[in-house]
């Protein structure tokens, strides 16, 4: 795996990894939660990135508040499969680890703008 030289996008990769591997186990009627876990994770890279290019600081704090709302999309989303049972607890931890790192980054980031 490529490591990253900005830390947010990093963590942000080794959740989607993380969710790569550990959610082959849904079943097949809640396959449209793990996909929308999927997108929302992915958006949240595109998110970051744009972020991180642009030069406008109004812009991208913009970006940076739409980022913490998908990040808390992927949080509600992931409780939800474990409050179904797909996940198990120890799974639940892993991803909510990684995105309390990727929520404290980015709240850094936007606190770094004042």
């Amino acid at each position: 795996m490529k490591t990253e030289k900005f830390k947010v996008i990093q963590f942000i990769r080794e959740l989607l990894i993380l969710i790569d591997n550990q959610m082959d186990n849904f079943p097949k009627k809640d396959i449209e939660l793990k996909n929308r876990i999927r997108m929302n994770s992915y958006d949240l890279l595109e998110i970051s990135y744009e972020a991180n290019s642009t030069q406008d600081v109004e812009y991208k704090k913009e970006l940076l508040n739409k980022a913490l709302a998908k990040i808390k999309i992927i949080d509600f989303l992931l409780n939800l499969s474990f409050d179904k049972q797909i996940i198990n607890q120890k799974r639940y931890y892993k991803f909510g680890n990684k995105i309390d790192d990727i929520t404290k980054y980015i709240i850094g980031w936007i606190n770094s703008f004042k």
